[in-house]
This record gives C-alpha cells, sequence and structure tokens, in this order.
C-alpha cells in the first residue's frame, strides 16, 4: 500500500529580531500516514536560512552519493513587502521539501524529522540528532504542538481565517522566544491574499530580509 505524505509551506509571516531587522518564516504543515514518522499531522514555523542550513546538512549526511534538489536561490533584492516573491520562495520550498520526502535516503535522516516535526534551533537539532541532548529526537517531536487540519482546501480555509488572527497559540514554541511583530505580521498575510483575488487597501511596511 502507498503510504503518503503531503507537506505544506504556507502561512508566511514577518518576525522582528530588532527594531531596524526583521524576517519572514514560513509554516510548515505535514499530513502523513507513513511509518517514517513520529506524528501523522504536524506544523512547525521555519525561515529560509534553515533551509538553507537543512540542505547543506542532509548533503553532508548522504555522503555526496545523491545531489539534493536545488533550493529558491537567495534573492540580493528580496523584499518583505513584495507578494510575488514571497509565493515564489514558498512555491520552492515546498517543491524542496516534496522531491525530499520522495527519498528513502532522506526520510532516514533525524535533521529531517526534527526540522519537520520540532520548533528546535539549528545548533539544537544537531545535537539532538547527534545524541547530545538529554531528550531523544522522538521526546523533541512529541513536545511539538499540533495544528489539526485534513486536506489541502482545509488548509485554504484556515489561510483566510488566520490572516485576520494574531493569535499563535497553535504553532510549536523554540526554546529560544522570537519578538513578533503583530503589524507586519498582518500586512504580510494580507499581501498574500491579494494575489489570490482578495481586494485590500493596506499596504506593506518595507524591510529587507535577512535570511
Amino acid at each position: 500500500m502507498t503510504q503518503i505524505v503531503s507537506v505544506w509551506v504556507r502561512d508566511p509571516r514577518i518576525r522582528k529580531n530588532d527594531f531596524w531587522h526583521a524576517y519572514m518564516d514560513y509554516e510548515i504543515c505535514l499530513h502523513t500516514d507513513s511509518v517514517c514518522f513520529t506524528k501523522k499531522i504536524s506544523s512547525v514555523r521555519r525561515r529560509y536560512s534553515e533551509f538553507v542550513w537543512l540542505r547543506q546538512k542532509l548533503q553532508e549526511n548522504s555522503l555526496l552519493m545523491v545531489q539534493l534538489p536545488q533550493l529558491p536561490p537567495k534573492n540580493p533584492f528580496f523584499s518583505l513587502n513584495n507578494a510575488q516573491q514571497i509565493t515564489e520562495r514558498m512555491k520552492g520550498l515546498q517543491m524542496f521539501l516534496e522531491r525530499i520526502l520522495q527519498s528513502p535516503l532522506w526520510l532516514s535522516d533525524s535533521l529531517l524529522h526534527l526540522f519537520l516535526q520540532s520548533q528546535l534551533s539549528m545548533s539544537k537539532m544537531q545535537a539532538c540528532a547527534a545524541g547530545r541532548t538529554h531528550y531523544s529526537v522522538a521526546q523533541a517531536i512529541q513536545q511539538c504542538g499540533l495544528r489539526r487540519f485534513h486536506s489541502e482546501e482545509d488548509l485554504q480555509k484556515d489561510l483566510s481565517m488566520s490572516c485576520d488572527s494574531d493569535s499563535d497559540s497553535s504553532e510549536c514554541r523554540d526554546p529560544e522566544p522570537r519578538i513578533k511583530d503583530l503589524a507586519l505580521n498582518k500586512a504580510a498575510s494580507t499581501a498574500l491574499l491579494g494575489l489570490m483575488g482578495t481586494s485590500t487597501e493596506d499596504h506593506l511596511i518595507s524591510s529587507s530580509d535577512s535570511a
């Protein structure tokens, strides 16, 4: 029987490191019946630089036997107020994950599972995968919260609802909390709805991507 692994990259949100610096992260939703995964439904948030890190580590762990799929290229002119650039990047990140999840070689890598189903930082993911933490890979994954969904249609409905909500109660928490800027988050979501045909008069706040 064919096992299903469905992944979506969605819900871009702008985060503020400090007064001058901001970056964008994305929700990764996973829905599967594969025995390879500890959790069958999960939701975490990752930024572009973490995808770059994951690809590098997976390539190292595969001993260069297989060439990994490419990520969308880093754009020095990427702007957090450019909805088209954000959408193109999300599509590229989702395509990257879809191709990764088709390979039994990469499905056996603990770093991939921690990336997809925990909100550990890059250094803590690496330490956990190497057995240098007081918690196991499975424990790190089990501690991460869920956002329940059943289909891509449900995700689209959820996207429409979440654009008007400032609540992050369903997302996983990093041990090192990040500061949020709710106004910027809502502006980014509004821009994405505009691409989907929803009219809006909101304008995004200009900022540069530090990812």
